[in-house]
């Protein structure tokens, strides 16, 4: 059996809730200064830098006996100068929400919690279950949506990516979703020429605010922005897996299902008329 490590950083904010959830936080010594939840645990321990420039010489002054790394928030040179210095690495990369679920019960496993990780993926696992049957009573097309993640350059994210897969099992379907990149550049005029139904602006990587709505002009004539259906939501609840994968699954649907309900009204008043 693998021990039970005693002193782990992480270089990931959202394994970082998960390491406490998981009931392994009194073992965390070292996090990023992304790392910000759970807020009353993480803010006392010692800060190692950012996700994609940690200080390595930090990391190593603390002794870690596991490194939590992921593929995308952290850097391969970074990985690999751990790895050279003999650190052990816990390294995720989930692209789907099934990914994500198994990575709860794996992350258990790694430390010392196999049981508890268990039991939070069951739990996820059966709330994430339970969004996609209503969605799939309700019978109803998916909500194209658009969801930028940055601005100065418009960037948003294909179908090779977790955050595409939460809004897919929530009703949606992405505009982007046949770009070549997994998180693209776009410009305006092209996504509106997509009609999305809803715009969803997280708070997070980009921190979006009403003050950035007067920058979508370009989709003014779209059905997201003549419904004034813009949304600014939770960028944790897209994007952080762990104990947050079934609420953002369905906080999302909600959107959508009430997206779905104001386009129908929407419709039968213009037959109406």
């Amino acid at each position: 059996m693998t021990p039970r490590p005693r002193r782990i950083v992480s270089l990931v904010p959202s394994l970082t809730e998960l390491l406490f959830a998981l009931g392994a936080g009194d073992a965390v010594i070292g996090v990023t200064r992304y790392c910000t939840e759970p807020a009353d645990r993480v803010e006392a321990l010692t800060k190692v830098g950012g996700t994609k420039t940690p200080n390595l010489r930090a990391i190593l002054d603390l002794a870690p006996d596991l490194v939590i790394m992921n593929v995308e928030e952290n850097r391969r040179e970074d990985f690999e100068a751990l790895q050279s210095a003999g650190v052990p690495l816990f390294v995720s990369e989930p692209k789907t929400v099934a990914d994500g679920i198994a990575l709860i019960a794996r992350l258990g496993a790694a430390v010392g919690e196999p049981e508890r990780g268990r039991t939070l993926a069951d739990e996820q696992a059966a709330g994430v279950a339970a969004v996609h049957a209503d969605v799939a009573r309700r019978a109803q097309p998916p909500i194209r949506y658009f969801c930028p993640i940055w601005k100065k350059p418009w960037m948003t994210f294909n179908a090779d990516t977790y955050a595409h897969d939460v809004l897919r099992v929530a009703g949606g379907e992405n505009v982007a979703t046949d770009r070549p990149q997994r998180y693209p550049e776009v410009g305006l005029v092209a996504i509106a020429a997509r009609a999305p139904e809803i715009v969803l602006l997280p708070d997070e990587p980009y921190p979006f605010r009403e003050r950035d709505l007067p920058a979508l002009a370009l989709l003014a004539e779209t059905p997201a922005l003549a419904a004034g259906r813009v949304h600014l939501v939770d960028g944790k609840a897209l994007a952080w897996y762990g104990p947050r994968i079934a609420a953002g699954v369905a906080l999302f649907a909600e959107l959508f299902a009430a997206c779905a309900i104001a386009a129908s009204s929407d419709d039968g008043r213009r037959s109406r008329a």
